[in-house]
């Protein structure tokens, strides 16, 4: 059984979603589940409904890379990464939830509209994913496809995430000029799912990251494993909502809390690495188990640096597992929301407190 930090009600842990066990209890609201790894049954089976779930973005837009060097196998499947991509991506539309989100999808090797943005309907957007090529050619104009990309932003209000499929490889200008005014003048979370070799992906990781705090550059191949990259990018559970996914009948011999964190800092307590000790062996004794981390902070100071301070918060709790516990990184899912959907109100020390947290759910079991 679990125990909650800020309430004496015990708590159980159970499976969530037929797959998945979340840890992480919600301190508002008692006996309700503050992380969720939402599955596909979840939504057809209606056990999560849009009424439960909140914008983390207002705008999805997907650059799609169908260039040549997308025709190489993936893994040894004997399928390309073309192809897996764009399964995958249906995949998921599948169940993506209609809650208002403006969609769109952009061939960029040459540019091309799949799905010009409009409000994310489910069939239209599937219809639109048949059009795309059965395999790719050409090389990747990385500086035009942005600078299109930028024309179709800064249109759209609100915040945006960019997903852009690269291989690491870019013919004609230098795209980083384009990148910049991306993520400087405009609300975009850029997303690069890189299927770029290791020394060109290293170094694309580390110059994204400085581009603002909430772009990331994503492996493909973790990106392909883990559908928790496209939602969690998108949309979020609410925090005080009561959650039932499809199956909480299976209860578990484990039960986390959240880490939770002073003001303004990002080091872990004795007590939480104390947590994560009992999750790094429960993941060691479970290898195909991976976590998702979603950190969050309370509402004092400017969202950007509250949304930078989410994102170390997150990176000290995988860190701490990866360094103490062998946990490889791809299976580490990490999110981080500023503060984006609190558990508690903010107008009081004590739920400022709660709201300075960052949330575990394991799945894959």
């Amino acid at each position: 059984m679990l125990k909650n930090r800020h309430s004496d009600r015990k708590l159980p842990a159970f499976i969530l979603g037929g797959t998945s066990l979340c840890f992480g209890m919600m301190a508002a609201a008692p006996g309700t589940f503050a992380s969720e790894i939402i599955t596909a049954e979840d939504f057809v089976k209606r056990t999560v409904v849009k009424d439960q779930l909140v914008k983390v973005s207002d705008n999805i837009v997907i650059l799609f890379d169908t260039s040549s060097s997308m025709n190489d196998e993936f893994r040894d499947t004997g399928v390309s990464k073309l192809r897996t991509a764009m399964t995958e991506l249906k995949n998921r539309v599948s169940y993506f939830p209609e809650i208002g989100h403006t969609y769109a999808i952009y061939e960029y090797t040459p540019w091309k509209a799949v799905y010009a943005p409009a409000v994310f309907n489910r069939d239209a957007v599937l219809s639109a994913l048949d059009t795309l090529p059965e395999k790719g050619s050409g090389p990747t104009p990385l500086a035009h496809a942005l600078r299109s990309a930028e024309d179709i932003i800064k249109g759209l209000p609100g915040r945006t995430t960019l997903f852009l499929f690269y291989d690491g490889d870019y013919t004609g200008g230098n795209p980083d000029p384009a990148l910049w005014r991306l993520t400087h003048d405009y609300d975009v979370c850029l997303v690069i799912v890189s299927s770029a070799k290791e020394r060109v992906y290293e170094k694309l990781r580390s110059n994204v990251e400085e581009l603002n705090p909430c772009s990331r550059v994503i492996p493909f191949e973790t990106f392909i494993d883990r559908p928790e990259y496209t939602t969690g990018l998108a949309f979020d559970v609410v925090a005080t909502e009561q959650v039932v996914t499809v199956s909480q009948q299976k209860v578990v011999g484990l039960g986390v809390e959240d880490a939770v964190f002073n003001f303004d800092e990002e080091e872990l307590t004795a007590e939480d690495k104390k947590e994560l000790d009992a999750v790094g062996a429960f993941m060691t004794k479970y290898p195909a188990s991976y976590a998702v981390l979603s950190g969050y902070t309370d509402n004092v100071g400017i969202e950007q640096y509250n949304e930078h301070l989410s994102k170390t918060r997150t990176e000290s709790v995988a860190d701490y597992l990866k360094a103490n516990h062998k946990i490889d990184e791809s299976r580490l899912v990490l999110h981080w929301y500023g503060s984006h959907n609190p558990v508690a109100s903010n107008s009081t020390p004590e739920g400022r407190a709660q709201n300075r947290r960052v949330e575990i759910a394991i799945g894959g079991l």
